[in-house]
């Protein structure tokens, strides 16, 4: 019986098929590059808000404490968005006629909320407690950077699950003394692991790495 393929046709299914898992590989790989990309996480894009509120001009310049803005961030899951009346509290007086501010002014006069646009926003099916992670001594820095220094506010970090599994599993190298949480400057000593494990010691941290701990 006379041969039906030519010899080369083996060279060539052999080709076909690593070339054919070399290509589903670099397709994994561009997949996961973007999922990480600033362009899926948003980091280190400034966020516009409807009001050019300036955290390097409030917190930075002015050393307003986190807490007078985020009033909830020490005993509830959500830090809090401040209400229009908080932004009052000075501009009623200070910059009382400025255009720029003219949507706060608004806001307070119908009672109706300022529409801001959140930057550190998780899935919904992640659960995150601002109160419990202040308590062990993370910093506000630690997840959100400096933004002490941001005249609008970007996302430090990606907030992806293997970044928030990197704290949980050493959280050594990211506690602090329970003083300097909200403080923007604090420097860490030379040997921050040192550190790190007598405050897990002493606050009682857990490397809680189960499911059910953030997906509940």
């Amino acid at each position: 019986m006379p041969q039906i393929f030519h010899p080369s046709t083996n060279t060539l299914s052999r080709v076909s098929i690593f070339g054919a898992l070399f290509i589903a590989a670099g397709l994994l790989f561009v997949v996961a590059a973007i999922q990480r990309s600033p362009y899926v996480t948003r980091q280190n894009v400034a966020q516009e808000q409807p009001v050019p509120f300036s955290h390097q001009h409030h917190a930075g310049g002015m050393g307003i404490d986190c807490r007078y803005c985020h009033t909830s961030v020490e005993r509830s899951g959500f830090a809090g968005i401040p209400p229009t009346a908080t932004c009052m509290n000075c501009h009623a007086r200070i910059w009382s006629d400025s255009p720029t501010l003219e949507p706060v002014r608004e806001s307070y006069r119908t009672d109706k909320s300022i529409e801001w646009r959140r930057v550190h926003n998780l899935a919904d099916f992640v659960y995150f407690d601002h109160s419990v992670h202040v308590a062990k001594g993370v910093a506000c820095v630690t997840c959100h950077g400096r933004v002490d220094r941001m005249a609008l506010v970007w996302k430090s970090a990606t907030l992806q699950m293997e970044w928030c599994l990197e704290c949980h599993r050493h959280p050594e190298q990211y506690v602090g003394p329970r003083e300097q949480v909200f403080s923007m400057d604090w420097t860490p000593p030379d040997d921050r692991a040192a550190l790190g494990r007598e405050l897990v010691v002493k606050y009682n941290v857990r490397t809680r790495t189960d499911c059910s701990t953030c997906h509940r």
